[in-house]
């Protein structure tokens, strides 16, 4: 075989410079799926605290406004309502999707008992588009619950 042929053959057969373009491909793909794990985690976390700080405030209003005896029904009242949607867009959840669930053990009304707040809401992954957001598929759904106990010296008190 002539010569000029092995060294044209050495030229194609060679490997020189491919590492280079294989780490960046590879790398720039570990890399993206990196960051979008970090976004998405953050989400999800700012959502779990905002969804936890939503039910905490809920059950504090409601068991304030059953120990004055200006609530205690069990509904979502008006200050709870808003109390959960401030809460909820403090760390950019969607609050029109949320639910507020107000459950007593036994009377409302009555120093003592104790008043639960069930939130749920849930939270859109990062750079999802719209038509998605609303799919389960796109969303994490949480949940979160606090319970507080009516004070014995509010106006109910006998």
């Amino acid at each position: 075989m002539p010569r000029s042929s092995r060294s044209t053959e050495a030229r194609c057969t060679s490997e020189r410079g491919s590492a280079s373009l294989e780490f960046l491909t590879v790398g720039m793909i570990l890399l993206v799926s990196l960051v979008y794990l970090v976004l998405a985690v953050a989400a999800i976390q700012a959502g779990a605290f905002g969804v936890e700080g939503a039910a905490r405030q809920a059950a504090r209003i409601a068991a304030q406004q059953a120990a004055t005896g200006e609530g205690g029904d069990g509904g979502a009242t008006g200050a709870v309502d808003r109390a959960v949607r401030i809460a909820l867009a403090d760390y950019g959840v969607d609050a029109g999707s949320a639910t507020v669930t107000l459950s007593c053990s036994g009377d409302c009304t009555q120093p003592g008992s104790r008043v639960t707040a069930r939130v749920r809401a849930a939270v859109a992954l990062p750079l999802m588009p719209e038509v998605l957001a609303i799919t389960p598929i796109a969303s994490v759904p949480l949940e979160a619950s606090a319970t507080q106990t009516v004070s014995r010296f509010g106006v109910g008190a006998p």
